[in-house]
């Protein structure tokens, strides 16, 4: 591989393939999440952790297609022993470096680019949970789509796509800084703003809450809560406190923050568009040589975002129920009521029907973005191991 050349082909690892359900087309994809595309009701494996007495709903976008929900189910269950846990391709591939190992993303460097490997491992309270069959390809593709659609709002760092699981970017240097932009009053986590403003806090990096705000309620307007980058955790941070201790320049914290809340009232529109409300996610940034700050890391995808179903949200938000959704909030949640997540030396095993629903998730919600028209093909029966 030349240090000067983008990588045409890196390839994982030695393992028998996998084969995964075959993905329809792209217009059987969308209807996945159309509005008008619901199908036969279906009860859902986790119905109880979504709260029991939702009876009366509408029907829920979770329950369209039972038969290829129940194909993929299947396969995620057979392919747990076969999860993209570790990778090691600076092992394999000559001038090839390891650079960084993320909770869910493996970063290598080459030259003025650099390799990173979404694998399946599933992170929340700052450790991973578990591995999630199908998911590091998803999350990669999905995030392809998204860059590929985001280029009038800022450039981003995208080379190319030699892998199902890797996407080659231009090196640049990092903002020490995650732009978590929310809508709605909402988490379990630490950082969360419905457990900060649930103990009190009325000011949150910089934006003032109003009192009597309840758990999933909608703000009246989008707002940023960034949060530092550190090694073991998340720390929130005000957009004052960035300035002031040099982890950005105003100028480029301003110009950030504006691409931030473009991006995410751009992804609010596509996702309602398609029947799913876009909740929070986060973004990273970073400079290239000449200057020019541009978009990193993933975007939009269920693994950096809270989705909700939007058909319902509504009705169960009136009724006081948890919304549904297409992220990994339920897995959160049965960890949290497991375990002390952030403590316990040693978590419990994630259940089988718990991780094989994620995997589903992940792929019934992201099929419209399997149909990549960038650099990437569509997404294919078999993965690599």
């Amino acid at each position: 591989m030349s240090p000067t050349a983008p990588p045409t082909a890196v390839r994982l690892a030695t393992s028998p393939k996998l084969l995964l359900p075959t993905i329809s087309s792209p217009a059987t994809r969308l209807s996945y999440l159309s509005m008008s595309a619901l199908s036969r009701p279906r009860t859902s494996p986790l119905a109880a952790t979504a709260a029991a007495g939702g009876s009366g709903a509408a029907p829920s976008l979770l329950d369209a297609d039972p038969n290829h929900r129940d194909s993929v189910l299947l396969a995620a269950r057979g392919a747990m022993a076969n999860c993209l846990g570790e990778t090691h391709l600076d092992l394999v591939i000559p001038g090839l470096r390891l650079a960084a190992k993320g909770k869910v993303r493996d970063v290598y460097e080459s030259g003025q680019h650099l390799v990173l490997v979404t694998t399946d491992r599933q992170s929340a309270f700052d450790r991973v949970l578990a591995s999630i069959p199908f998911k590091g390809q998803v999350l990669n593709k999905t995030s392809l789509w998204w860059f590929n659609r985001t280029g009038h709002i800022t450039p981003n760092a995208v080379v190319s796509c030699p892998d199902k699981n890797v996407t080659i970017a231009k090196r640049c240097s990092v903002f020490p800084v995650e732009f978590v932009v929310r809508g709605f009053v909402t988490g379990s986590t630490g950082t969360s703003l419905w457990t900060v403003y649930n103990k009190g806090v009325r000011n949150y990096c910089g934006n003032v809450i109003p009192d009597g705000m309840a758990k999933n309620e909608k703000l009246a307007e989008n707002i940023l809560t960034p949060t530092t980058k550190a090694a073991d955790h998340d720390v929130p941070i005000t957009p004052d406190e960035i300035v002031k201790s040099g982890l950005m320049s105003k100028y480029d914290f301003d110009e950030a923050r504006s691409k931030a809340l473009s991006l995410f009232e751009y992804g609010q529109q596509v996702a309602l568009e398609n029947g799913v409300i876009l909740v929070d996610t986060k973004y990273e940034f970073g400079k290239t040589a000449d200057g020019t700050i541009v978009l990193i890391d993933e975007v939009h995808t269920p693994d950096s975002s809270r989705y909700w179903i939007a058909n319902s949200y509504e009705e169960r938000f009136e009724s006081g129920l948890e919304p549904e959704n297409v992220d990994k909030e339920f897995l959160r949640l049965w960890f949290k009521n497991n375990c002390n997540p952030y403590e316990d030396k040693v978590l419990p095993e994630a259940p089988e029907e718990l991780v094989s629903e994620l995997a589903w998730r992940y792929v019934s919600f992201s099929s419209p973005c399997l149909s990549f028209e960038g650099n990437c093909s569509t997404l294919s029966c078999s993965i690599v191991r």
